[in-house]
């Protein structure tokens, strides 16, 4: 296969040294490489990579300024339609999305778009970008953003841009939601990445007010009625974990994925005894399920010190729902994979604590509702894993607090509040929802691409072009 035809390949540590800290494993494309792989881009006239990016980014135009060595257009290229490049460019997962339809992807491997877009804005960030801030009129219409990661803060960047006075609530210590209590550190950055893209909003004028629990703070409608505000948008994620229900998850060493990522990345608990969380990871670590947050889990306990960890999914390998590369990453890190297994119980000892995991062998039957195979229970293949800790990451769910307190906010049987696919309109006017809050989890780019439609149906109910609601 020629050069043409294969990506360049991404700079990273080396897999010794990585396992052994917190450090950003992809290191980033230099300009000479990031050159030579926008040398790659045919520049087809029908773009169809765009069709692939919720965002709407005009890629070919982006990677045009990239080859030329146009930083500086390149990212305000890119920011015409994305507040969160430098989170995009390491989280998407271009390979289902815009790199999925690029040409050269039908005879070798798509041009490196979410590398690209990575290595301009991270270029912006260090060239120290300018942002002018939008003044506001007095006259002003007020918009509560309730929640900050990436769907609200796509809502408050477009709508900041448009003239409008945002406030972002959210309920934790620190703004950005899944992208600062979800994915480790050595995926994304919080101080250098994250906030840095969120302090880019500010300095547009967006206020961000934390430790804010809608719900309890206020509720919806106070901010309606009695803050003054014109239009809510809705974009508190899907950080209730589900768990399996199986004997002993009660234990001590169980841990929802959800609580274990946040104490790592939210609350510094890899820094302990600097950072005031600890956390307790013992040397044999099972992580029940095949999903990103799964691999995160497992990379992530790796790092602290276990010195075996297991993934458990109970589908096989080609049914794994997590990036190639995250499984990639996992398996050069010695990360085991129990694949076609299912958990039925978490054992303990007298005292409580975890010393195994029960689990059978499945084996794939008929196609489900997904369109993936359907895994049955293998008969007597009952057994045990040796293991001190257990991490479930099957899911999460939306928590309940918002959708409850608020009047006349319909919502499905899973707690997900109901809204319009193609505006975030729900059935209480002036009151968008978007993102994983309505989706359920997904993933950072299509909470993205909700927020941007919201913000454009937000603004056309403020301009009362038209009325948007269920």
């Amino acid at each position: 296969m020629s050069l043409l035809l294969t990506k360049h390949p991404m700079p990273e540590q080396e897999v010794t040294a990585r396992v052994e800290n917190f450090d950003e494993v992809t290191l980033g494309y230099t300009l000479e490489l990031a050159k030579a792989e926008a040398e790659r881009c045919l520049q087809c006239k029908t773009a169809p990579c765009r069709k692939g990016c919720p965002v709407e980014v005009d890629i070919p135009a982006f990677i045009k300024k990239v080859k030329a060595g146009d930083l500086d257009s390149a990212i305000a290229k890119i920011k015409e339609v994305n507040s969160l490049p430098a989170v995009c460019g390491r989280v998407c997962p271009q390979e289902e999305q815009c790199e999925k339809y690029c040409v050269l992807a039908k005879k070798g491997e798509a041009v490196g778009i979410g590398r690209l877009e990575r290595y301009a804005a991270d270029t912006a960030r260090n060239k120290g970008e300018a942002i002018t801030a939008i003044e506001c009129s007095a006259a002003a219409q007020k918009v509560a953003i309730i929640g900050s990661g990436p769907a609200g803060l796509t809502v408050a960047g477009d709508l900041a841009k448009k003239g409008y006075k945002v406030t972002v609530f959210e309920a934790l210590h620190l703004p950005g939601g899944v992208l600062m209590y979800g994915i480790p550190e050595f995926r994304l950055p919080k101080d250098e990445v994250v906030q840095a893209e969120i302090n880019n909003l500010r300095k547009l004028g967006v206020e961000i007010i934390v430790n804010a629990v809608i719900g309890s703070t206020f509720t919806v409608d106070e901010l309606m009625e009695k803050e003054g505000f014109d239009a809510v948008f809705i974009g508190t994620g899907a950080g209730l974990p589900h768990f399996m229900e199986i004997p002993g998850e009660n234990l001590n060493g169980v841990y929802s994925a959800n609580e274990f990522l946040t104490r790592c990345n939210l609350m510094k608990a890899y820094r302990f005894p600097q950072s005031a969380t600890p956390i307790h990871v013992g040397k044999r670590v099972a992580v029940v399920g095949g999903g990103n947050v799964a691999m995160d889990g497992a990379r992530t306990a790796l790092r602290l010190g276990a010195e075996q960890v297991s993934i458990v999914y109970r589908r096989s390998e080609k049914e794994l729902p997590a990036r190639l590369e995250e499984v990639h990453h996992a398996k050069e890190e010695g990360i085991e994979f129990q694949l076609l297994t299912a958990p039925t119980a978490v054992l303990g000892n007298v005292d409580g604590w975890v010393i195994g995991l029960q689990c059978v062998r499945m084996e794939l039957g008929e196609p489900d509702a997904s369109g993936r195979r359907r895994p049955v229970e293998a008969p007597n293949s009952e057994f045990v894993l040796d293991v001190d800790t257990v991490i479930i990451a099957i899911g999460q769910g939306p928590n309940p607090l918002v959708q409850s307190t608020t009047k006349g906010l319909k919502t499905n049987k899973k707690g997900n509040i109901i809204a319009d696919i193609d505006n975030g309109a729900t059935s209480k006017p002036g009151v968008f929802a978007g993102g994983d809050i309505v989706t359920g989890a997904a993933t950072v780019i299509l909470a993205m691409g909700a927020g941007k439609k919201a913000a454009a149906a937000i603004d056309t109910y403020l301009q009362g072009k038209k009325e948007c609601s269920l």
